[in-house]
């Protein structure tokens, strides 16, 4: 895996890790009581990005090393994805 790979696989999996964690813990305005007039009552009342991106960034870390483990030990390789090559499939 070169290096691009790598930080690729790590943004991607950033990325998804931030948008299971976005609603998680998040009390609206409609929740607290405290509705700020213009804005909806969905609004975050409590929105904390730094601390949210700093939780994110540590999961996501703990699971990159886990994949690119996997990846380097050939656990999985293309090989066993490939399902074209199959039992099913006729050997010449």
């Amino acid at each position: 895996m070169s290096i691009v790979s790598a930080i690729v696989l790590y943004a991607v999996i950033w990325f998804m890790t931030m948008f299971v964690a976005l609603p998680i813990g998040l009390r609206t305005q409609g929740d607290e009581g405290d509705i700020v007039e213009g804005t909806h009552a969905g609004a975050p009342a409590n929105y904390n990005p730094r601390r949210k991106a700093i939780i994110v960034s540590l999961v996501a870390l703990v699971i990159w090393a886990a994949i690119v483990g996997v990846i380097y030990a050939e656990v999985i390789t293309w090989q066993d994805l490939d399902w074209t090559q199959g039992p099913l499939t006729p050997s010449n």
